[in-house]
């Protein structure tokens, strides 16, 4: 299967590096990073430009360029007929998404966001104890993620890179949009959404890196989330209360741990000593390509990934406006 990555950054190297393990796959790589030039000793195919690499046919396009030019280059390898991989998020706006899902839909496209923690085996592992109503109804949430950006990727300079810059589509509502998208797939659509947001540290970069926000869910559940660029040590997070307990993960530990209440202790379902990050990327690519074997529609298609995307610009929009934010 001919899988062309569009974007040369670090989710495009891991990606890359990735697919190299991967059985009938032909990689290349599209983008303007002059290292791609020594992908070339690898026998791997490259292109500087989205032109070159539009005059090949590819099967497979998975795409990590700039969040401001993800919907740009999607509508372009749709409209060749290319099963699509998206990174999340989808964009900055929803402006142009319309008219690439009415592609998708007459071209009957396979196509995925790449939300990895929904591969992470504690965040899975969260779902089916939801799911079992281990803890009773839902009563409320608070999920946090928080962690100092520039140590993300030390070689790297940070105020260069797209999550620390409105015009390429960064801020931290967007770029850790994470959270938002596992309480979508834990609960469903939020309809109601407040959201405070603003620049807080002294990191130079013109979007901002604090946001709260309280969603509300059709079920009744409310959730808290806590994103920031600023923290040290880094914190990553969510408690769970029902009525019959709680459930609570941790991402330092990989800990996901239940208290019923009827027990009144808290117990331990799975704990990694040595926790592989790169697993759930590459289960999340496996998934991707299994769904494109058999034609089937992923669990977070483009579609099913706009509602994560309403309600981070809905977050976005009511820190503006200062009223909360009704999600239709």
């Amino acid at each position: 299967m001919k899988t062309l990555v569009v974007g040369y950054g670090s989710i495009g190297k891991r990606h890359v590096k990735n697919l190299m393990g991967f059985n009938q796959t032909q990689v290349s790589v599209c983008s303007k990073n002059k290292e791609v030039l020594q992908l070339g000793k690898k026998g791997i195919k490259t292109f500087t430009t989205i032109e070159q690499a539009l005059k090949e046919k590819h099967d497979v396009v998975i795409i990590c360029n700039e969040t401001s030019l993800h919907v740009k280059t999607a509508i372009k390898f749709a409209n060749k007929g290319c099963h699509i991989f998206l990174e999340k998020p989808i964009s900055n706006s929803l402006k142009d998404v319309p008219p690439l899902i009415k592609i998708i839909k007459n071209k009957k496209l396979i196509t995925m966001i790449g939300c990895n923690m929904r591969f992470h085996s504690g965040i899975k592992l969260m779902k089916q104890l939801i799911d079992k109503k281990e803890i009773g109804r839902i009563i409320s949430v608070y999920a946090e993620n928080g962690s100092f950006m520039p140590d993300w990727h030390p070689w790297e300079n940070y105020r260069i890179s797209y999550a620390s810059s409105m015009r390429l589509g960064g801020g931290v509502v967007l770029t850790q949009i994470h959270e938002i998208d596992y309480l979508y797939w834990f609960f469903g659509k939020a309809f109601e959404v407040y959201g405070l947001t603003g620049k807080l540290s002294d990191l130079e970069i013109d979007v901002e890196d604090y946001a709260v926000c309280l969603l509300k869910f059709k079920n009744k559940i409310i959730a808290e989330i806590h994103l920031d660029y600023f923290q040290k040590p880094s914190v990553r997070n969510c408690k769970i209360i029902g009525r019959k307990g709680q459930i609570r993960w941790d991402w330092e530990n990989n800990h996901v741990q239940i208290f019923k209440n009827k027990d009144k202790k808290w117990v331990t379902k799975n704990f990694e000593k040595k926790f592989d990050k790169n697993k759930m990327y590459v289960d999340e690519l496996e998934y991707f390509f299994n769904c494109v074997k058999r034609k089937k529609t992923p669990m977070n298609s483009i579609i099913d990934g706009l509602e994560p995307q309403k309600i981070a610009l809905a977050i976005k929009e009511s820190s503006k406006c200062g009223k909360k934010i009704r999600i239709k």
